[in-house]
């Protein structure tokens, strides 16, 4: 009988995954910071995290006993965890291994013992790992790695479900700037744009400004971007609750004026608050559904991250 386990995705498809899942840079929220709580005690490790592998980077979405959010991805154990979607990978001593034996960061933090478990969407694209580490070589046993397994399932629920709770918000969004646009401009109702815009590393934002702060900061983001639009036209935009990310609708199929207005304000940003405020766009086909433009639109918002990221 043939292999029925699907080719894990390329890197490219990998990374659109990720990007899909809008998660990298979030605010810490509870349910991951007790995953990792939990996969330390059943474990018995000091460490314990949940890393997501973003282009150049590991970034943590919860940890303990572990400073800082994020390592460069070229000594990121993690990466090498995902290659192999459906294994827990484990090693007993990373001193014995040609891999790790000269990795800076595991050799500043003390590590020598490691086990992950890779976070795969349905699809089954590797987007990160839950994880532990410890301080000495050693190895775990059978109900440790089901329960590292288990957590690494529950974990990649949560964003699953959270990425449909933004998708069912995003839709609200649409219609609502759909319903504007047509009761505006019903001349050109049924052309426009679809424009995302999403605050990058909004967890090192809070850090810095405090969530109250972040959260003014992003409440005078939306009314500089809402002066850029064109209501007269049925220009409308709205942030998703709860994150960075703006959606605006344009009551045009091309609206470059616009669009260079947002990304002055986005270029404004980068200077006074030291923030990346990424933008992707589409227009209308003929005959394509709203989803279908806001998914050429997200792409482009994760082309801008390439970009970005170079």
């Amino acid at each position: 009988m043939p292999d029925a386990t699907p080719t894990p995705p390329a890197e490219a498809e990998r990374q659109r995954a990720l990007d899909a899942l809008h998660i990298v840079g979030s605010l810490p929220e509870p349910a991951y910071e007790d995953i990792v709580k939990v996969a330390a005690a059943v474990c018995g490790t000091p460490m314990a995290l949940v890393t997501l592998i973003d282009r150049d980077r590991q970034w943590f979405k919860a940890r303990t006993g572990v400073d800082g959010s994020q390592t460069d991805r070229n000594v990121a154990v993690c990466d090498h965890a995902i290659r192999q979607p459906d294994h827990l990978m484990e090693i007993g001593d990373l001193q014995q291994d040609a891999r790790f034996v000269d990795n800076p960061v595991l050799k500043e933090m003390g590590a020598r013992f490691y086990a992950g478990m890779p976070l795969v969407t349905d699809d089954g694209a590797a987007v990160g790992s839950v994880c532990v580490v410890d301080l000495a070589p050693r190895e775990l046993n059978e109900t440790q790695r089901d329960a590292l397994k288990a957590l690494a399932r529950l974990t990649m629920a949560l964003m699953e479900a959270r990425s449909r709770e933004r998708e069912a918000a995003v839709t609200e969004i649409l219609n609502q700037g759909l319903e504007t646009e047509a009761a505006t401009a019903p001349e050109t109702a049924g052309e426009y744009s679809v424009v995302i815009l999403e605050l990058q590393d909004m967890d090192a934002l809070a850090a810095r400004l405090g969530e109250r702060g972040l959260e003014r900061q992003l409440q005078g983001i939306d009314q500089q971007l809402e002066q850029c639009l064109q209501p007269s036209r049925g220009d409308s935009i709205n942030r998703v609750t709860g994150s960075g990310e703006f959606i605006a609708v344009l009551g045009a199929e091309h609206a470059p004026d616009t669009l260079a207005a947002l990304q002055r304000v986005a270029e404004d940003l980068r200077h006074t608050l030291n923030a990346a405020l990424l933008m992707g766009s589409a227009g209308t086909r003929s005959g394509e559904p709203t989803a279908a433009v806001f998914l050429r639109a997200d792409h482009a918002l994760s082309t801008a991250k390439d970009i970005a990221g170079r």
